[in-house]
């Protein structure tokens, strides 16, 4: 069997729990896991004797068990136990005299502490790596690394005293050199297998390959309570010698040579050793081959080698087994470029192929209705406005697809600029679509366009089509739209059915926050009778930094609305801490203040219950994604890492948050943070406070059916519940001018960008209006650092920059860009912004050279999986 970058780990790796814990990281394919890059990389580790140690800095050496005994501890429940190591003959090739020094472990296990016994019994060899300390005016290490190293047979010398005699020849390894491995094959003999029938089963064959593991640079990964680092690690370097890998990567830049360092076999417990694969016997030559048919390159050649790259497969094994801290950077830098280099291909031939299709040409006319309902307007549109109206003008005048992106401040009016391009295909005698996200906000929009538009002549019909319309009205809708007749149809999730037919269409605008990929779009282009494709706006409130929008959607013309209409107040934004009670008090009277006087209030919280995990069936989420949601609010780990490695839909019912800040320790393993907060959980707080005596509180949450939703907000706005406790479902588009505070729970967990949004849901009626960020981060801590960005600005495309650089491009534009089917995992799209402008010159030369990539097969196939794992315009869960 040929192992390739899809086959699954499942059919390779024996041990199932570990397959679980990797498929819960997202790891299931080999390519997976080759591409869960390591977060850093630990310096390497010094050979240093045990006179040489200096408490509190890392050192590893070679020696002797001399005793051991397990003790158990009388006052606490447990074990502890201590080795005594001896490295005279480790100390004597550095030029020093031997000594001692005391290993400790504990544990409340018994099996463990058994497990360590059998290992370190007397006499056997060892090298350790750990952090000295004293004890009792002893050197101790507590829970060091230990390899135990297998014996040798009589004639080869005695393990440790051989090495001693290499040394004092002047042979010895590490005696002073700069390179630690500079001379390892010479310091020790040969490798010796323990004997047959031994029980234990030994960490290296030789003190040489025991000391090289150990100093050598270690990645370090994200890990979970299931699975460490450590073992993370073991399975990728498993994969890689299955794939062909013998040895590291040596300086000189080829993939395997003499001297250089060995990846160790699998053990078979682990890694299914396939048939045919010897643990001996294959030349690290035949190896590095080997690994370069399995992982072939996806760059160009004239492009590696003017960039002076590394090969593909060089570069994984760089990274995952680095020979330095400066190869593994060197590592990353080759795969950065890649990815720079695969989407920027991508985007190009995107842009390339929407040209060369077909679209209704809407042209202006002589008093368009476009023009009537500007001048119909009761305010004047500003700069930004009519500059963008006249871009769109333009784009309909082709006879090839507009292609658009429209981001704009909560607020700015893209609905007005939406509504003149619609109005310009309905000129022309085509229908245009409006996809929104939600009922809610498509029966808003629907209201609102058909409050604009009745002046107008000739009428202009204005359909609502959505899934949770009665029989009736929607079949009467769907008739509208399958008859071709010019008009605006306002729909949801319910343009992308099969039952929807708009044979005339032209246009597609596409309302913020909708997800909207390569299938959902061959949906609507397959809607219209002649094969044309429509038209597409894509508009946000999401702030998009220019840098990220250019790499993201190089494939789209981008506009940006950054007036603000007159008498928008700006808004007072408040951090407060959650333990700070009498601050809260403060916030809660004020609340009262507006409320009485007329205003509302939204009150967000993350999750939905108090225990979703009880509570996933009646929402429509699958059991695993609830359960999996449950663990991860119950122990402060994110949704993200808890369900698969990524945001689900699922998981945004249950959870609102866009897409959580990970905390990890140094390590790599997730720090365990507070549950969050759950709508009914600070509902029925709330309202027992003494300041909300008499008012009357709503709930709104994802899980709500639509009916339900449309009430809850007509309620709402009327004054009826005054405050709506809610999850982030009030983030799309909801406008009601009367909201004057809103309170965010949990504000240290989410992203800048969704709390500028959601901040944006208040001041829309021209009131003074408040935003209190509810904190529980420690202070001084990254998570205090980020609100203190969003308290002092309200500038979207600055809080934009900033969250890009606090968390990374993908987290910012949605979970498709973050890790999942997406290549994308180690670009940074503010700071390598001159490498990616670098890789869409060269992108574009090699596309002037070869349209289709007809040269380039592994480009042009990284090329496909991009597109299919990133073509989504605009994400945010």
């Amino acid at each position: 069997m040929s192992i390739t970058m899809g086959t699954t780990l499942a059919s390779l790796v024996t041990n199932k729990r570990r397959v679980s814990a990797l498929k819960s990281l997202g790891i299931v394919t080999v390519g997976d896991a080759l591409t869960y890059y390591p977060f850093r990389v630990t310096e390497p580790v010094p050979l240093r004797a045990i006179r040489e140690a200096a408490p509190g800095q890392q050192m590893a050496f070679a020696a002797v068990i001399r005793d051991m005994r397990v003790v158990p501890m009388n006052a606490r429940r447990g074990y502890r136990l201590e080795a005594t190591v001896d490295d005279a003959d480790f100390a004597r090739s550095r030029r020093v005299p031997g000594s001692t020094a005391r290993l400790t472990f504990f544990s409340y296990r018994k099996s463990y502490v058994d497990w360590v016994s059998v290992r370190l019994r007397a006499g056997t060899s060892v090298v350790v790596s750990g952090m000295p300390g004293e004890y009792m005016g002893q050197l101790q290490f507590t829970h060091p690394e230990i390899l135990t190293v297998a014996p040798v047979p009589a004639g080869a010398g005695a393990g440790l005293e051989g090495y001693a005699r290499g040394a004092a020849s002047g042979n010895g390894a590490f005696a002073g050199s700069a390179d630690p491995y500079a001379s390892a094959q010479s310091a020790y003999p040969p490798a010796a297998t323990a004997p047959s029938g031994a029980a234990l089963k030994y960490d290296a064959d030789t003190v040489q390959e025991a000391l090289t593991r150990v100093c050598r640079p270690r990645p370090v990964y994200h890990a979970s309570s299931r699975i460490s680092s450590e073992h993370i690690h073991e399975t990728i370097l498993g994969l890689l010698w299955m794939m062909g890998a013998r040895t590291s990567s040596t300086p000189d830049g080829q993939l395997a040579g003499a001297g250089a360092a060995g990846i160790v076999a699998p053990a078979t417990d682990t890694i299914a050793v396939q048939n045919g694969e010897e643990k001996s016997g294959t030349t690290a030559e035949s190896g590095a081959e080997a690994l370069s048919q399995s992982i072939p390159d996806v760059l160009p050649e004239s492009v590696r080698k003017a960039k002076n790259l590394m090969h593909r497969a060089e570069a994984f094994l760089a990274i995952h087994d680095p020979a330095s801290t400066a190869r593994f950077k060197e590592a990353i830098e080759t795969l950065r470029y890649e990815e720079a280099f695969v989407s920027q291909v991508s985007l190009l031939k995107a842009r390339s192929h929407a040209h060369k299709s077909a679209a209704h040409s809407c042209p202006l006319v002589t008093d368009s209705l476009r023009d009537q309902f500007i001048a119909s307007l009761p305010f004047s549109l500003t700069a930004g406005q009519q500059q963008v109206i006249h871009d769109i003008a333009a784009d309909l005048a082709h006879d090839w697809p507009m292609q658009r992106l429209l981001q704009g401040e909560v607020g700015s009016g893209k609905t007005v600029v939406a509504l003149a391009a619609m109005l310009q295909a309905v000129d022309a005698g085509y229908q245009a679509v409006l996809v929104a996200p939600t009922q809610v906000l498509a029966e808003q929009h629907a209201e609102t366009i058909g409050r604009m538009v009745e002046q107008l002549k000739p009428a202009i019909p204005v359909t609502l089509l959505t899934g949770g319309m009665k029989l009736a009205a929607r079949r009467k809708a769907l008739a509208a739209a399958s008859s071709g007749e010019p008009g605006i149809i306002v729909a949801t999730h319910a343009a992308f059915s099969k039952t929807f037919q708009a044979p005339h269409l032209a246009l597609v605008v596409i309302d913020e926050q909708h997800r909207f990929g390569v299938e959902q779009r061959e949906s609507l282009n397959a809607k219209t009778d002649d094969g044309t494709t429509p038209h597409l706006l894509v508009m946000t409130a999401t702030p998009i930094p220019r840098t990220a929008a250019m790499t993201w959607f190089g494939d789209l013309d981008i506009s940006w609305l950054t007036e603000l209409p007159g008498g928008r107040k700006p808004i007072r934004t408040v951090v407060v801490n959650e333990a700070d009670a009498a601050t809260m008090g403060r916030m809660f009277a004020h609340i009262r203040a507006r409320v009485d006087a007329g205003e509302r209030t939204y009150i967000v919280c993350p999750r939905i219950d108090a225990d979703d995990e009880e509570n996933e069936g009646g929402s429509g989420v699958s059991a695993a994604a609830g359960s999996a949601l449950g663990r991860a609010a119950a122990s402060g780990s994110s949704a993200r890492t808890a369900a698969g490695g990524r945001a689900t839909r699922a998981a945004a019912d249950a959870i609102g948050i866009d897409d959580p800040y990970e905390t990890f320790d140094e390590n790599g393993e997730t720090v365990a943070r507070p549950p969050l907060h759950a709508v009914a959980e600070i509902a029925d707080r709330l309202q027992k406070l003494p300041q909300f005596q008499g008012i009357r509180f709503a709930t709104l949450t994802g899980r709500d059916k639509d009916d339900v939703k449309t009430q809850v907000m007509a309620d709402f706005a009327g004054g009826e519940t005054p405050i709506l406790v809610s999850t982030t479902v009030i983030e799309v588009g909801v406008d009601v001018k009367q909201a004057s505070c809103i309170v965010i729970f949990d504000a240290d967990r989410y992203g800048l960008s969704q709390l500028h949004q959601l901040r944006g849901r208040v001041g829309r009626g021209g009131t003074n209006s408040w935003a209190f960020l509810i904190s529980r981060a420690e202070p001084g801590s990254p998570a205090e650092q980020r609100l203190e960005v969003i308290h002092h600005s309200l500038d979207g495309a600055e809080i934009a920059q900033a969250d890009l650089e606090f968390r990374g491009a993908g987290d910012v534009l949605g979970d498709a860009q973050s890790g999942g089917k997406s290549s994308l995992k180690l670009l940074r799209v503010v700071k390598d912004a001159d490498m990616i402008a670098d890789a869409r010159t060269r992108a574009e030369q090699l596309l002037a050279a070869d349209p289709e990539l007809a040269g380039e097969v592994q480009l042009a196939g990284a090329v496909l999986d991009f597109t299919r794992g990133n073509e989504t315009f605009l994400t945010s869960s």
